[in-house]
């Protein structure tokens, strides 16, 4: 079932007052409207929740407001991406495109639907290093094939709508420290009655046109944060670790035995190895424990190793070669420090 005011019951009386004022605005295109006067922060974390609950409105992404001091309201003006006409083509275009999809999906199971939209993704959007406005919105993944990590998820959630799977749009704040200068968006699904956290974008950093990676697919807390940010709005608790991709597919280990067979297959194969480590925490000693038996068991079928690595997650992508190569290990970065697009408005 379509989740479409997940954010909207989050807030007060006074909010949601303010909340339905901009979603009546925004579906009508107006030019301006009248939104009761909260402060400014207020403002602008509901103008996202309304675009983060219904991913349709991808025609806008700030705006400014006005304001008389005695006045019970403030004066909300959109700053839209097209002229209304171009929005109204847009919109009809995407409809056209996501019932489109769906219809391809329909007859599948919810967790086939899951992996159907994920999948599709991975194959057909490419990351948007220009960052350009609308690849905040579902027109950029559905338009053009670009996004940044806040149109992938709104195109996560509005292909789930459609398919009858309860999703949102998840937000975590910005960590100069760690050097994470934006902010970060996905998704979080309920598959079988539990809910996990699902990132499209870390997957796309990740794969190739020949492997699609599913190291953030259907995580518990635990594990997904460990390299992701505390959200900044509440999200459900995801709290079972039973279903995730990997261990699902049987391709997440305990032993160390379980890898060298594995490893001793694919090298004989020369085909990719992906696996999943959680026999314990993945330290250095472990790791070049894994390296060295994984390198025997390549060198018995004549073959080199070349190991890329996602350390927060335990995920060792391991390719089997014919001759040695000088890089044998890369530390995969998944996080690609997308920009959110700023909602904030300023007095006039």
């Amino acid at each position: 079932m379509a989740e479409n005011t997940y954010y909207y019951k989050q807030l007060n009386k006074e909010q949601q007052r303010a909340y339905h004022a901009i979603k009546t605005g925004l579906f009508a295109i107006a030019p301006s409207f009248a939104v009761p006067k909260l402060s400014s922060k207020e403002l602008a974390d509901i103008y996202f929740m309304v675009r983060m609950d219904n991913p349709e409105i991808f025609y806008t992404v700030k705006y400014t407001y006005r304001y008389y001091q005695q006045a019970d309201n403030v004066e909300l003006m959109p700053e839209y991406l097209f002229p209304k006409k171009q929005i109204l083509q847009h919109q009809e275009a995407m409809k056209a495109r996501v019932a489109k999809l769906a219809r391809l999906a329909e007859k599948l199971n919810e967790k086939e639907k899951e992996q159907y939209i994920h999948d599709f993704i991975c194959q057909n959007v490419r990351y948007d290093k220009l960052k350009k406005p609308y690849s905040h919105e579902i027109i950029g993944p559905l338009g053009h094939g670009v996004g940044v990590c806040e149109g992938i998820a709104k195109t996560v959630k509005i292909l789930c709508d459609a398919l009858g799977i309860w999703c949102i749009v998840a937000l975590c704040d910005n960590n100069p420290e760690k050097g994470l200068k934006y902010r970060h968006t996905w998704n979080v699904v309920r598959i079988g009655g539990s809910y996990y956290h699902l990132d499209v974008t870390f997957d796309n950093s990740l794969g190739s046109e020949e492997l699609i990676r599913y190291d953030y697919y259907n995580l518990n807390d635990t594990l997904f944060f460990r390299d992701h940010e505390p959200v900044i709005w509440k999200i459900p608790a995801c709290t079972d670790g039973d279903h995730f991709y990997y261990k699902e597919k049987k391709i997440s280990f305990t032993k160390m035995e379980e890898v060298v067979k594995r490893a001793e297959q694919y090298a004989k194969k020369g085909k990719v190895f992906l696996f999943h480590w959680r026999g314990g925490y993945l330290t250095r000693e472990v790791l070049g424990e894994l390296l060295e038996l994984i390198g025997e068991a390549a060198r018995k079928k004549g073959k080199y190793v070349k190991v890329s690595l996602n350390w927060p997650q335990s995920v060792l992508q391991v390719s089997f070669l014919e001759e040695e190569t000088s890089e044998k290990i890369t530390m995969e970065e998944a996080n690609e420090g997308e920009k959110i697009a700023e909602n904030g408005g300023s007095n006039l």
